[in-house]
């Protein structure tokens, strides 16, 4: 049967056997919505467990509305109309409005990048500034959560009156499910701050893991560090496969988020009644499968079905190559991963984008990795902890060479957008 995965800006067609083909899993079919502008204005008029936004905007003198970096695939052509336009009938100047870009650790949005993820208008029209988490000075200190972890959040967002987020809301590799304070943390953060939320004593906790929230560290300490920051109102969104609206949630922090992540917990899971030899998985194309940083989380999509020793083989377009120069540097410098994992436990070891390689060497410890990526290098692939292949039908073939022509084989079109999981045994 020919599988079309999600690849790039488009779908490539893998052939996998009929009788090795255990399941294509997809996130389910929710209708979208019809009149997705209507549905954004009746979100704001009658949010979960908050005030409208009209109304918390009254007799504010400016307001900061967050929106998430290129990486993320969030409709904000959509979403930021209806929030502008509320914030300016209700007294806010528009020079007092700013559109602050939730970099993370990631780099700023600029140019053509920039007008194509907010629209020519908005562009010329509004400002809009970048979060950088590396210049200390453009952060404000709010003290230590109770955990210790130190709290720096970009000064931008602490000095508005009133403070906006916007986000997407899919399964996530170590924070359970994306949105909600994540906009806050990582998205406005000091590196400071993420050297202990990306920090191997929050990462390789169980629970810090994709589609968990109840006692995830990582969601729990991002969730404190959110409120210390404040945040008035959220608008959170949910995509299909076309990446069309199917679910809007705003208001509270933390009510709405918690709606939200029910909704997509229920359009994203799909069980498998046992594990399988072999995974194929995607990035879900553009724009997660950029880079091989990105793409990662597809092979972590991959590890909750596959049998250990196992096989997975990831398709990723990878058209910006490896990722950032500190990861890029990173990995082709790294060894050996156990003797990573063991290093980055002293922080004075401590590299950016380190937590993705912790990620990866998770999914390599479970299974062996197969990788098509055409904007890498076939020789370079190999110094990334994968077995480079040149077609994806060639990863095929050597898992049924591996796992016998009996094989079992599952698909995972949308990678990380699905949370596949293993059916409870009664």
């Amino acid at each position: 049967m020919q599988v079309g995965m999600k690849y790039g800006q488009g779908l490539l067609d893998i052939e996998i056997p009929d009788p090795n083909l255990a399941d294509v899993l997809t996130i389910q079919k929710s209708a979208p919505i019809e009149n997705p502008e209507g549905a954004i204005w009746d979100a704001i008029e009658s949010p979960i467990h908050s005030p409208p936004l009209a109304e918390l905007a009254r007799n504010r003198t400016s307001a900061c509305v967050v929106i998430s970096d290129v990486t993320r695939p969030v409709p904000n052509k959509l979403i930021l109309p209806p929030i502008l336009q509320t914030l300016e009938k209700c007294g806010i100047p528009r020079e007092k409005i700013t559109i602050l870009i939730a970099t993370g650790i990631h780099r700023p949005n600029e140019g053509e990048e920039l007008e194509g993820m907010v629209g020519a208008e908005i562009m010329a029209n509004y400002r809009i500034v970048n979060h950088f988490s590396q210049a200390p000075e453009t952060h404000k200190s709010l003290g230590l959560t109770r955990l210790g972890t130190p709290v720096y959040i970009d000064k931008t967002y602490m000095a508005s009156d009133l403070k906006i987020t916007t986000a997407l809301i899919e399964p996530h590799l170590m924070a359970g499910y994306s949105g909600g304070r994540k906009a806050i943390c990582p998205g406005l953060a000091s590196i400071e701050t993420m050297k202990i939320m990306h920090g191997p004593r929050i990462l390789e906790h169980p629970n810090a893991s994709v589609g968990i929230l109840q006692g995830n560290p990582f969601h729990i300490e991002a969730t404190e560090i959110a409120q210390m920051a404040g945040v008035d109102f959220i608008l959170n969104v949910a995509i299909d496969d076309q990446h069309r609206l199917t679910g809007v949630f705003a208001g509270d922090l933390v009510e709405a988020h918690l709606a939200g992540a029910a909704f997509v917990e229920k359009q994203a899971t799909v069980t498998l009644p046992e594990p399988v030899d072999a995974v194929v998985v995607s990035s879900a194309g553009y724009p997660l499968d950029t880079t091989f940083y990105q793409a990662i989380k597809g092979m972590l999509t991959a590890v909750e079905i596959v049998k250990p020793n196992g096989s997975i083989i990831l398709v990723a377009e990878c058209s910006l190559g490896i990722g950032s120069k500190p990861f890029t540097k990173l990995i082709l410098d790294t060894q050996n991963l156990t003797q990573f994992i063991h290093d980055i436990y002293d922080p004075a070891n401590f590299v950016i984008d380190q937590w993705q390689l912790e990620e990866l060497a998770r999914a390599a410890k479970k299974a062996e990795i197969y990788c098509y990526a055409e904007g890498i290098p076939y020789q370079q692939l190999k110094n990334l902890f994968v077995h480079p292949i040149r077609t994806p039908e060639e990863g095929i073939q050597r898992v049924l060479s591996k796992h016998g022509p009996h094989a079992k084989i599952a698909a995972i079109p949308e990678g990380p957008y699905v949370l596949a999981k293993i059916a409870k045994q009664p």
